[in-house]
């Protein structure tokens, strides 16, 4: 197949898009590199710069390449700056999706893949979390993905589109050529990785005193090569539908910190500091309709190994792209 990936300079796209051209796939990644890296784009895909924002690339590049379906990861993804600039947020998600969508509808596109989020659930009302809890989210990120799929939705219904909605737990891991550079970073493991790099001085826990075994946060860490596989599996065509995306497993802040440690040999020093507002004790995914439906199944669900994948790049890469 011909796939348009949106954001493929980032980093599940660039992951995603070194999967399906290693399965025989073409691709070409749109993405405006306002947030990504160009060296994160596969050699062999074809890159065109756009804005989602701006109405007429994509509808050039849709019109252009005819893709046989679109891979959609462009988006902000930072909950704090979103608590701190809604509008921005909904301009480059939500108003930015919908250009997408007018230009699949204008080329006859049906098949969307959705990269969304776990956000959309806002706080859960039970463990684990499966497709039918309440989708309440508590900050204009989550917001912003949960109006794009009741978007898609409709165009569903209304227009004949096959929307995939991926909602996430929390990505991690690398590949030998492709991982994870943020700025900032705001993402544990690699935050944490930058302590045994020599980057940071200490790794901060962010409260303590949760309910839980060591009162520390617990959430459910993937690997961004099974996400990746996933996103694969969901292009077949007439599927259709929300799949949550976890191992089903969660490991606390401690634990990951500690197995940070054995993996790097560092001693990486932490320390505790206040909670973050809005922070649940536990997120954790109920997965069972993505094995059963898609036939997914996570190749790398222990923590140490998505951890070792990290640092592997990471000593390979100390400042990310960067040259």
């Amino acid at each position: 197949m011909k796939i348009l990936v949106t954001g493929g300079a980032g980093y599940i796209g660039s992951v995603t898009t070194e999967l399906l051209l290693n399965k025989g796939h073409q691709v070409v990644v749109f993405d405006n590199l306002e947030r990504g890296h160009v060296e994160a784009v596969d050699g062999r895909a074809k890159l065109v710069r756009g804005d989602l924002r701006d109405r007429e690339p994509i509808l050039q590049a849709m019109k252009t390449e005819r893709p046989d379906a679109v891979m959609h990861f462009a988006a902000y993804a930072l909950v704090g700056e979103s608590m701190q600039d809604p509008m921005l947020y909904f301009r480059n998600n939500v108003e930015g999706g919908i250009h997408l969508v007018d230009a699949m509808l204008a080329a006859g596109m049906k098949k969307i893949v959705f990269s969304s989020t776990c956000a959309t659930y806002g706080q859960p009302d039970r463990m684990p979390m499966t497709e039918e809890i309440p989708q309440h989210p508590t900050n204009p990120y989550g917001s912003s993905k949960l109006m794009l799929e009741k978007i898609l939705l409709w165009c569903q219904e209304r227009k004949g589109l096959e929307p995939v909605f991926l909602r996430y737990f929390n990505a991690c891991g690398a590949t030998e050529q492709f991982g994870e550079d943020h700025e900032p970073e705001s993402h544990i493991i690699p935050s944490v990785l930058k302590v045994a790099l020599g980057q940071k001085e200490r790794a901060e826990i962010f409260g303590d005193d949760y309910e839980t075994p060591d009162g520390t946060c617990i959430r459910d860490y993937i690997h961004i090569v099974d996400l990746a596989q996933a996103h694969i599996l969901a292009l077949k065509p007439g599927l259709a539908g929300a799949f949550n995306l976890g191992t089903g497993t969660g490991f606390s802040v401690k634990e990951v910190v500690d197995t940070c440690r054995a993996v790097s040999g560092h001693p990486i020093p932490a320390i505790v500091s206040p909670r973050r507002p809005g922070d649940p004790a536990r997120l954790v995914a109920g997965a069972q309709k993505a094995k059963d439906i898609l036939g997914w199944k996570p190749q790398y669900p222990d923590l140490k190994t998505i951890v070792q994948h990290a640092w592997n790049w990471h000593q390979a890469h100390p400042r990310g792209y960067a040259k």
